[in-house]
């Protein structure tokens, strides 16, 4: 399994390199996601467990063969006749000729009795050692065959929800997926607003730092403050510290993408977005933005759905518990010793058929109980679905206002963009013909500065609005 991801992640990274000149798109980038995040990983090794387990299911509805063997050894045999009857029989001749001497005593002088204590002495021991049974050595085995017929409903009730089971896995999975590329989205977003901030704030520090190397000219002629020099440079301070702290801010979400797509946390990541001052428009169908759109494509709702169906089939499997069943049995048993022909010490088979029925009589009402409760837990998976599909709507609803206002936000940036371009140009100009106060230049540079971030701001939040528009509504993919 190691070697594996190691392979994964190493053809990974060639892959990365081959897009370093281009840079990462937010598809290039989505698609990375889908194919190493951990969490996906695992969601999609819990749709294969289903998958078999649905699978297993199936086999319920086919006979189950199964085979079975013993040994025991036991201290004493099992004795079918008892001590006094043994030696009764071993002694069976000579019981017999003492009893017909005894009987013909008065002509015991004039007969002569033939030998007859020995054979049947031999015939005793012969019977004594035909019903030794000998089971101190016990070998059985057997092989046994059973067929469902009617199990009130269970198996075919199992199946079902193992089917629902595969379904809901499936769901959890397209959740888990929307969910990680809802969030590469977001932090795509967030290192190219990150790294434009950072180049803002290299071309801010340019601004304060020509400012300042102005103002000492001034100062050294006379025509500036120590004061307004002082103030320049706590600008310029203020300036470096922001880029700092960009800087800062773009290599930590740039570790967070990398966790985000499965890649080592050092992977050096460039972003087809980052260099550009303006981003790319975001399209958006307003006939798509439909709340039937979000009860079509949501895996949530699909899932709860799934969950409802499994609770009315549990319903079956309840019940099913408290009717009836009936199965098919077939067996072959074998033993040594053996008895279907005596007591032999030898392997001796039988098979034997038979219908086993098993039918619950009465148990205090604990069948209609259960019922009842699986009955409550299906009204329950009904109202948490109908109470879902409401706070889908609501959140259609509210994603869609705020991807119009992110519009209406991008547009008034955009213009306080030109105004606040044109304010900095005209107050450079007055200030090198010097009839503009260093203080001024400064405003007017932070203005700029603060319509700049305003503009990316606006354009990162309609990127955002529309990636949660589109989680809202299901078609993240």
């Amino acid at each position: 399994m190691g070697n594996k991801l190691g392979t994964i992640l190493c053809a990974s990274c060639l892959w990365i390199n081959l897009w370093a000149q281009e840079g990462l798109t937010a598809d290039s980038v989505r698609k990375l996601a889908i194919n190493h995040n951990r969490a996906l990983l695992l969601a999609k090794e819990e749709m294969k467990a289903a998958h078999y387990e649905r699978r297993a299911a199936v086999t319920n509805f086919l006979p189950k063969l199964s085979a079975m063997g013993t040994y025991m050894y036991n201290q004493k045999e099992v004795s079918v006749l008892s001590g006094k009857q043994k030696q009764a029989l071993n002694h069976l001749g000579d019981h017999v000729t003492e009893a017909i001497k005894e009987g013909l005593a008065p002509l015991a002088n004039v007969l002569a009795m033939p030998d007859i204590a020995t054979p049947l002495n031999n015939l005793g021991h012969e019977v004594t050692n035909a019903l030794r049974t000998d089971t101190r050595h016990i070998w059985a085995g057997g092989v046994s065959l059973v067929q469902p017929l009617y199990a009130g409903g269970k198996i075919n009730a199992y199946a079902k929800i193992t089917r629902q089971a595969e379904l809901l896995a499936y769901n959890q999975w397209e959740t888990v997926q929307q969910e990680v590329i809802e969030e590469v989205e977001a932090t795509y977003w967030l290192v190219v607003s990150l790294a434009r901030r950072r180049e803002l704030a290299k071309e801010y520090l340019h601004l304060v730092k020509t400012l300042d190397a102005d103002v000492a000219k001034l100062s050294d002629a006379g025509m500036a403050t120590r004061a307004d020099k002082l103030t320049v440079g706590v600008k310029v301070n203020e300036a470096e510290l922001a880029l700092m702290e960009a800087t800062d801010g773009l290599n930590l979400s740039r570790m967070l993408l990398c966790q985000l797509c499965g890649l080592p946390p050092d992977t050096t990541l460039r972003l087809a977005d980052e260099g550009k001052s303006s981003l790319p428009p975001t399209l958006q169908d307003r006939r798509a933005r439909s709340v039937a759109v979000a009860w079509d494509n949501r895996p949530e709702l699909k899932s709860l759905q799934a969950v409802y169906e499994m609770t009315k089939q549990n319903v079956h499997i309840t019940r099913a518990d408290f009717l009836p069943s009936i199965a098919l049995m077939g067996n072959y048993l074998a033993s040594n010793p053996s008895l279907t022909n005596g007591f032999e010490r030898r392997f001796r088979g039988t098979w034997n058929v038979g219908v086993l029925v098993n039918i619950p009589l009465f148990h205090w009402g604990e069948g209609i109980y259960k019922t009842r409760k699986s009955q409550a837990e299906v009204h329950r998976a009904d109202l948490q679905l109908q109470d879902v599909r409401e706070k889908i709507s609501l959140q259609v609803h509210q994603c869609t206002y705020q991807m119009d206002e992110a519009y209406r936000r991008l547009t008034l940036a955009e213009s306080n963009l030109a105004k606040a371009d044109e304010n900095l140009r005209t107050a450079r100009l007055a200030f090198q013909e010097g009839i503009l106060p260093t203080t001024q230049v400064m405003e007017a540079q932070t203005a700029w500065l603060a319509a700049q971030v305003a503009h990316l701001d606006a354009q990162i939040k309609v990127k955002m609005a529309d990636v949660a528009l589109r989680r809202a509504l299901g078609v993240l993919e």
